[in-house]
C-alpha cells in the first residue's frame, strides 16, 4: 500500500446556536471582535460546568484572542468539555494533542469523536488505520471512516478517498462502504464560535506508495522576491520541530517565501512571508487550503 497524506485544518467545527443564551451572548461577543468580553462570559460557565462554554473557552486559549495564547490551558478547558461528551471539544483535543507529538492521548479522543461520526476524527482515525499508524492496520474500517467524512463534505476527506479508491481493491472498498452503512453515528454537538476557524493540524504519517504508482514530478514554484509587511501564520506549537515540518510539508506551495520560527511564551508560531499586502497574505492563505491560515502584520 502507498501512503495517503492529508493536510487537515484543524478547529473547523461550524457556530451553531448554544442552549443556554449566556453562551450564545459570548458568541455574539466573539462576532463582533470582543474576544475579551466573551471570555469574560464563558469563563463561569465553563467553570459551572457548562461543557459548550469550556470548549469555547478552550479555543479562545488555543488562539490567543481575549487571553495570552497557552495551550495548556487550551487542553485543560477541550479536556473538561470532551469529559463531558462534547464531540468537537474530543476532536478538536485530539487533534491538538496528535499535532504535539502525544500521538497515544490524541488517538484515543480522536476515536472517541470518530465513534461520535465527527468528520475531522474519522479522516484522522480512518488513515491512521489504513497506515497502521499507532492502531492496528486495517483497511476496510479505514475506508468506512474515511467515507463516512467525504460523505457530510470534508474536502480533504474527499481526496483521500479518491486516493484509496486508486489503491485498494474493489472489494475491500465494498466491504468499506458496507461497514460504513452499518456503523451507528453518534449525535455531534457543534457549538463553536467562530474562534475555531484558524490554526492548523500536523497530518498522520503518510503511507508507502508501490514502485508503480510512485507521482510524477513536478516542476519546482518560479522564485519570487518577496517583500512587504505582512505575513501569513498556519500554527503554533510546543516544539519548534513541529512547525518546522509543517513548513517542510508546504515549503513547495510558499512560492519563495521565507518561514518565520515566532516565539511566544513556551510556544512557537510558524509565520511564512513576507507579503506586500494583507490581500496578498489573504490569497496565499487560498492557495494553502485546505490547510488553514491567516494573515497577520509582521513585528
Amino acid at each position: 500500500m502507498r501512503n495517503l497524506l492529508i493536510v487537515l485544518a484543524f478547529g473547523l467545527a461550524a457556530a451553531a446556536p448554544a442552549p443556554a443564551q449566556s453562551v450564545r451572548a459570548g458568541i455574539e461577543a466573539w462576532q463582533k471582535g470582543d474576544a475579551a468580553a466573551a471570555v469574560a462570559i464563558w469563563r463561569p460557565l465553563a467553570e459551572g460546568g457548562d461543557a459548550d462554554a469550556a470548549f469555547n473557552l478552550g479555543q479562545a486559549y488555543r488562539l490567543g484572542k481575549g487571553v495570552p495564547l497557552d495551550l495548556a490551558q487550551a487542553q485543560n478547558w477541550l479536556e473538561r468539555a470532551a469529559r463531558r461528551g462534547h464531540v468537537d471539544a474530543a476532536a478538536t483535543l485530539g487533534l491538538l494533542l496528535f499535532q504535539n507529538g502525544n500521538r497515544v492521548s490524541g488517538m484515543r479522543w480522536l476515536k472517541a469523536a470518530a465513534e461520535a461520526g465527527e468528520p475531522r476524527a474519522m479522516l484522522m482515525v480512518g488513515t491512521a488505520m489504513y497506515n497502521g499508524d499507532g492502531v492496528p492496520q486495517d483497511a476496510v474500517t479505514a475506508y468506512a471512516y474515511v467515507s463516512r467524512a467525504a460523505a457530510q463534505g470534508l474536502a480533504p476527506a474527499r481526496a483521500t478517498l479518491a486516493d484509496m479508491d486508486e489503491i485498494m481493491p474493489l472489494e475491500q472498498r465494498q466491504k468499506g462502504l458496507a461497514l460504513a452503512q452499518s456503523m451507528v453515528g453518534g449525535k455531534k454537538s457543534a457549538k463553536a464560535p467562530p474562534a475555531a476557524k484558524q490554526a492548523a493540524a500536523k497530518p498522520p504519517a503518510a503511507l508507502k506508495q508501490p514502485a508503480s504508482k510512485a507521482p510524477a514530478k513536478t516542476s519546482p514554484a518560479p522564485a519570487v522576491v518577496a517583500r512587504g509587511d505582512w505575513r501569513i501564520q498556519l500554527g503554533a506549537f510546543s516544539q519548534r520541530s513541529s512547525a518546522e515540518a509543517l513548513f517542510a510539508k508546504l515549503s513547495g506551495k510558499a512560492a519563495g517565501r521565507q518561514a518565520y520560527y515566532v516565539p511566544a511564551g513556551k510556544i512557537v508560531r510558524l509565520q511564512i512571508g513576507p507579503f506586500e499586502s494583507r490581500a496578498a497574505a489573504s490569497a496565499a492563505c487560498a492557495r494553502l487550503a485546505p490547510q488553514a491560515c491567516f494573515p497577520v502584520a509582521a513585528r
